[in-house]
């Protein structure tokens, strides 16, 4: 389809505008022209640059500082680096260029957002080194990871022009890494959609299935909202409120999360949305008014006492405000019985800083203490936890202990003075003397909850008030680490443990070094470093080194290392893989050498190219011909075949994207494989030998390992059964599900 320049020229200038006239109420002294001098240098550098869906480039950084003004809140700084966010990272513009056309702020967010380039030593991760570099801002600008955001979101939004493995792996790393970070920073409404687009790609027949059945069942939902608001609305009316009042449907993302840890069919979910409650009262009105509301609303419903949720009095640690109820409805329209509703009360500022987070904070901030002391509480922890970082941890670990702290709920806990401290849910008394002082964690010996002595792994509950005991003798040991929970407190005990640790790790090292000469070998390469790394299941050299100093691993160990490593590399050799594979870039020019070019040589066919490379199905998911799959280059075990929705994808297409390589099911594949299936439903005589009948006679299937058990009634039952592929599957599943008194049959994940 021909391109038409004009159009395209006018389209451009007509989304700039857009973003002048939704930033202008803002804009002070010379703002605009700055805007613009970084729209026409950003249009310059983008001018021969087109997307994969064949826009001009310069969409996408305008699309990303529309959303940083219009769905954040963000100004005029933020606005100048989404427009020049890519520049540095994507054309011959330089950080200095920045700099001297815009200030050393502008070009520092902008080095915020480039990814690192270079080469990365085999092993490590770079989505994860890039990951770490972006948090790491958190000390100077959080500007840098709400741009990122908005980039990500933009990204996500127009993701569907994208290869299918880029849509997997980016969509991974989204809900994996991104959806957390937005819900820390209480962006509620970038939170949700990202996790709803993340889903659309990594899980699309789930996705599509629960979108249909809110379209289908919407007029339903308003009819019945409709009927559960108005007699809520009389009374508030009749107080003179003003207010707003709707029902929102849950995210599809939480009804699939809800559907597959309580294995509840869509039908049988009742909590489908919530009722919110907007007021807009005066600051000093807030509290009062808020509980005034939730008066009505249990003048009219039951409420159920274990739901009630006061973030009004104790804010959240990202800054979320409101009053949560859940009340039972009266029987409306087919339900012959009521139905559980969540009904969220808040006032217009609170819903401002819900939806739109950090931005809003800083918009309110020095009108409500206590949020400010909430958000300022978390923000000031996790720079703490990135500043005292122990250097040598690897980008992934560092990633894992951030991620590990977005998503959780908390636990309010107060001083034997009667301060609170919000910590995350299942931190300990340890954990806790960490919050109070470094060296009050160290010293720590056990805690006094209420009175009463224990120990420090003593995990702490809302209202708990806590003295922590110590003592001059006590010093931290690696075990603590498998107590705490709050990142805070493990890298403090990693600090504290560090010194100690030196001279094992320099002990460790000798020790190899020495054994290796024995062996055969001259020096410890970085090589072999990494071969032993992956061995031993050790996260870094140093801690591979530490546990040979330690005497965790004896050093007669390494023989068995040498000779399991011989064996490999003469398997590989008979395999005549002569160019070693570490990656998807080597995966391909190795294909490509033993295919002659083949057209898709850079994609595994299982099946076909069991000669060619070394690969094996992953037992985590176990996946079947006919299952959507990717291929994964480990260290040290060659190539691991996964499903896409195994448990273990999110994490392997986030950290490791290079690795990941396309495969896919050779049309001619003639193999068994071993599938398990959960089996549940209503116990009666006879029913285990219609399953055995059904799987081995009528559908001659072996059964490798079978286990039923019956309780109250009920029975539960895992088989693992030999199959052909997903469509022998499906007709197994069917006939089992037609057996009187089964209910569901599924894979076991």
């Amino acid at each position: 389809m021909p391109i038409n320049l004009e159009k395209e020229r006018l389209e451009i200038l007509k989304r700039y505008r857009k973003l002048l006239r939704t930033a202008k109420p803002f804009l002070k002294d010379d703002d605009a022209k700055q805007i613009k001098k970084a729209f026409l240098i950003s249009a310059e550098a983008h001018k021969e640059m087109r997307r994969k869906s064949g826009e001009p480039y310069i969409y996408h950084p305008l699309a990303v500082a529309q959303i940083c003004v219009e769905e954040i809140g963000l100004g005029t700084t933020s606005i100048i680096s989404a427009l020049l966010h890519d520049v540095v990272e994507d054309t011959d513009t330089t950080l200095a260029d920045i700099e001297k056309d815009f200030g050393p702020k502008i070009a520092s967010i902008i080095d915020g957002l480039t990814k690192i380039s270079g080469t990365f030593e085999y092993g490590t991760s770079q989505q994860a080194e890039n990951f770490r570099k972006m948090l790491l801002t958190l000390s100077d600008d959080i500007r840098v990871i709400l741009i990122k955001l908005a980039d990500r979101l933009h990204n996500m939004r127009t993701l569907s022009s994208m290869a299918k493995e880029k849509q997997l792996k980016i969509a991974s790393e989204t809900i994996y890494l991104y959806a957390p970070l937005a819900h820390r920073l209480g962006l509620n409404a970038i939170k949700t959609e990202l996790e709803d687009l993340g889903l659309k790609y990594t899980e699309p027949e789930a996705f599509k299935e629960i979108a249909n059945k809110l379209t289908e069942n919407k007029r339903n939902r308003e009819s019945f909202v409709d009927h559960f608001i108005r007699p809520i609305k009389k009374s508030l009316d009749e107080l003179h409120l003003h207010y707003t009042i709707k029902g929102r449907p849950k995210s599809i993302y939480s009804i699939y999360n809800k559907i597959k840890s309580s294995n509840t069919p869509f039908d049988k979910i009742y909590d489908l949305f919530a009722v919110r409650v907007v007021i807009d009262v005066p600051l000093e009105r807030e509290k009062a008014d808020c509980w005034e509301v939730y008066s009505i609303v249990t003048d009219h419903y039951r409420p159920n006492p274990s739901r009630l949720k006061d973030w009004v009095s104790t804010p959240k640690s990202n800054g979320y405000e409101s009053l949560h109820t859940t009340v039972m409805s009266l029987p409306y329209g087919n339900d012959k019985e009521g139905r559980w509703v969540e009904v969220q009360i808040r006032t217009k500022r609170m819903d401002e800083i819900a939806e739109k987070g950090v931005a809003a904070h800083f918009k309110y901030k020095g009108t409500d203490t206590r949020t400010s002391q909430a958000f300022e509480s978390w923000l000031s922890q996790v720079r703490e936890a990135l500043e005292t970082n122990d250097k040598s941890q690897s980008a992934v670990e560092l990633v894992d202990d951030i991620k590990n702290s977005l998503y959780h709920e908390e636990v309010f806990v107060f001083t034997p003075k009667g301060k609170l401290v919000v910590l995350q849910v299942g931190s300990t008394a340890l954990d806790f003397a960490f919050e109070i002082h470094s060296e009050v964690g160290a010293k720590c010996i056990g805690a006094k909850v209420g009175g009463k002595l224990v120990p420090l792994s003593h995990k702490l509950s809302n209202g708990d008030q806590i003295e922590i005991l110590t003592s001059s003798k006590q010093k931290p040991s690696e075990d603590w680490l498998r107590i705490v929970t709050t990142t805070k407190a493990k890298a403090r005990i990693k600090d504290f443990i560090k010194e100690e640790n030196k001279s094992h790790v320099i002990k460790g090292r000798d020790m190899i070094e020495h054994r290796l000469k024995i062996l055969g070998y001259p020096s410890l390469t970085l090589e072999i470093t990494n071969q032993l790394r992956a061995y031993y299941n050790v996260k870094d050299a140093n801690d591979l080194f530490y546990r040979f100093g330690k005497g965790y691993i004896a050093i007669e160990q390494l023989k068995h290392w040498k000779s399991d490593k011989e064996m490999h590399e003469r398997k590989q050799a008979e395999k005549a893989i002569q160019v070693p594979i570490v990656d998807n870039k080597s995966f391909t020019k190795e294909m490509k050498r033993v295919q002659h070019d083949r057209k898709d040589a850079d994609i595994l066919l299982i099946g076909e190219d069991m000669d060619k490379v070394d690969y094996t199905l992953a037992k985590c998911c176990n996946p079947i011909s006919g299952d959507d799959v990717f291929g994964f280059v480990t260290i040290n075990e060659g190539i691991k075949i996964h499903r896409t929705n195994c448990p273990n994808s999110p994490e392997l297409l986030s950290r490791h994207g290079d690795r990941v390589i396309k495969a896919q099911w050779a049309s001619q594949i003639a193999m068994s494989f071993v599938v398990d299936l959960v089996i549940r439903g209503i116990d009666r005589v006879g029913l285990v030998n219609d399953v055995t009948r059904v799987i081995s006679d009528e559908l001659k299937v072996n059964i490798t390992a079978l286990n039923i058990g019956v309780k109250d009634g009920l029975f539960e039952g895992r088989i693992s059964l030999m199959i052909q592929d997903t469509d022998h599957l499906v007709a197994l599943v069917g006939e089992l599900e037609r057996v009187a008194g089964v209910i569901e049959v599924a894979r076991e994940e």
